[in-house]
């Protein structure tokens, strides 16, 4: 009788669960069982790792097999069980060490060739091998690179399961052809969600490298609503876009991302870890250096938005979008029921989905931007052009974003049609976004000095508690948001939210606190009413 153990990693969400996998070969009747709560897929794998053992030169034990997965109590699904199981295998038939392989831990899908095929959440399985102690993984030789960036881990990249069982047993290494450099992994090669695809920026997308990235420089007027972008990118405040079609809504939200600062190391690996898990990381290019942006159609579903999916849940848009920008082009044309659940990741920064097979946490701090038409034809707010939706049609239609939704959107801005002069570039042209990425950045750094020693890293994130009490305003400052506040124009809650835009239109203006234009234009952003303050900053004021 023969017995053997190695490990390989379920993923649960976006975190990782290390599997032990375990051999047994008894006398009997020639029979594979697989146990430990397996899903469909991982059931297959014991067809996927006969052929690939038989393939790779190694004779099949002709004995009852057993492969279990313990801890049997956690689901488990995907083939990237397959390496850790045939290496198991071949251990309890002792054409490999059993002592070489107990604390390693496999992860990969086997072809019916014996080629090692890559899996998708290969960063969150190598960090929860960490965590758990390991200090060896064996991975496709693919995702190599992104398993590399755990620290702390020797990690061996191998094309077959024939050099793997040579290197186990410190045989020559045969060498094996590249199967298909030029093109990308099947699994690697995107995930079909709203907002996963091309155009979304989540993927590269064939002509736009090196200089050809959207920049602000390409907006024509709209002084207003560059400076409310240039607010959202400083604070990471939410933006709501109301204006006619063709007035430029899409055009800026998709020039936010070149005004965000890089992410940080440890953003970036919250983000490649989700992207990881969703399959949609470029070839080549492990680690994610800047913001995503995500761009869901309006027929999206609560599932592709928020996350789910049968069996364990997997992360929606909300979560792809997670440290970058989620943009809604017409907004009202969403589902009420897939608007008001981004009401919780808004205030959370985090998704909760429950499902029968579990409940997952999914990180979500991402900065919403929404767009949307005045009236179902677009044409209300136009002088003259003539539009025929009745005045209930209107009301119902605006109606479609929630009271709840707009109060946690700090920054709301009227868009209004580019004038001739503006369009054919008679009058000047706006700061390019490296210009404006440049006072962003140092924005966020003197709110960063101000917030050191606390948990929150933008203005946004603070509690309108704590500005109130630790961090004051130049007396008198607030007395134009109190007044509105003693109106009802103002919540409680968007009070706090017009003090988290002062603080970063002074941060963006260089100034140790509010005073009362700063606190002027927050609630110019904030409500749309004009105070008479001038928006913009550096060369755009």
């Amino acid at each position: 009788m023969g017995f053997a153990r190695t490990c390989s990693v379920a993923l649960v969400g976006v975190e990782g669960v290390v599997v032990e996998v375990q051999a047994d070969l008894e006398p009997g009747v020639a029979a594979f069982a697989l146990v430990g709560l397996p899903d469909k897929s991982l059931v297959e794998s014991r067809d996927r790792v006969r052929a690939a053992v038989v393939n790779s030169g190694a004779e099949w034990p002709q004995k009852k097999l057993t492969v279990g997965l313990s801890p049997a109590s956690v689901p488990k699904g995907g083939s990237g069980f397959d390496l850790a199981v045939a290496c198991a295998v071949l251990a309890a038939a002792e054409r490999v060490d059993p002592g070489a392989i107990a604390d390693l831990v496999l992860l990969g899908e086997l072809g019916l060739d014996g080629r090692v095929r890559p899996v998708r959440g290969v960063l969150p399985a190598v960090l929860a091998a960490a965590e758990a102690g390991y200090q060896q993984v064996v991975v496709p030789e693919r995702t190599a690179g992104e398993a590399s960036l755990v620290p702390g881990v020797s990690v061996l990249g191998v094309r077959s399961l024939r050099q793997l069982i040579a290197v186990l047993n410190d045989e020559p290494v045969p060498v094996e052809e590249a199967d298909g450099d030029s093109r990308p992994g099947a699994l690697l090669a995107g995930l079909v969600v709203p907002g996963a695809g091309l155009g979304t920026g989540l993927v590269a997308e064939p002509g736009r490298a090196g200089g050809s990235a959207p920049d602000l420089a390409d907006v024509a007027g709209q002084h207003g609503a560059r400076t409310a972008i240039e607010v959202a990118a400083a604070g990471r405040h939410h933006l709501l876009l109301q204006g006619p079609p063709g007035a430029g809504k899409t055009m800026l939200a998709e020039r936010l991302p070149s005004v965000l600062p890089p992410l940080s190391r440890k953003e970036s690996l919250e983000v490649t870890t989700v992207h990881s898990v969703a399959g949609i990381l470029p070839p080549g290019e492990p680690l994610v250096r800047t913001p995503p942006y995500c761009a869901p159609h309006h027929s999206a579903t609560m599932q592709s938005l928020v996350g789910g999916g049968q069996g364990m849940p997997r992360p929606g848009a909300v979560s792809l979008a997670h440290r970058g920008v989620l943009f809604l082009d017409e907004a009202p044309e969403f589902s009420g029921k897939v608007l008001d659940a981004l009401r919780q990741p808004l205030e959370s920064g985090h998704v909760v989905v429950a499902r029968s097979a579990g409940v997952v946490r999914l990180p979500a701090r991402f900065l919403l931007v929404l767009a949307a038409n005045p009236c179902p034809c677009g044409r209300h707010t136009l002088h003259g052009a003539g539009c025929d939706c009745p005045a209930s049609l209107i009301r119902r239609y605006q109606a479609r974003l929630s009271g709840p939704l707009l109060d946690r959107v700090d920054l709301r801005v009227e868009v209004e049609p580019v004038g001739r002069a503006e369009l054919l570039g008679r009058g000047a042209r706006g700061e390019p976004s490296a210009a404006v990425a440049a006072r962003v950045g140092e924005a966020r750094d003197r709110a960063a000095a101000r917030l050191s020693g606390t948990p929150w890293r933008a203005n946004s994130e603070v509690p309108g508690h704590e500005l109130r009490t630790r961090w004051h305003t130049v007396p008198g400052a607030l007395a134009a948001a109190e007044r509105d506040m003693e109106r009802g124009l103002l919540t409680a809650r968007g009070m706090d939210r017009v003090l988290r835009v002062a603080w970063t239109v002074a941060d963006l203006a260089g100034r140790d606190r509010p005073r009362a234009c700063d606190v002027d234009l927050a609630l110019q952003l904030r409500t749309g009413i004009s105070r008479g303050v001038p928006a913009g900053f550096g060369a755009d004021r």
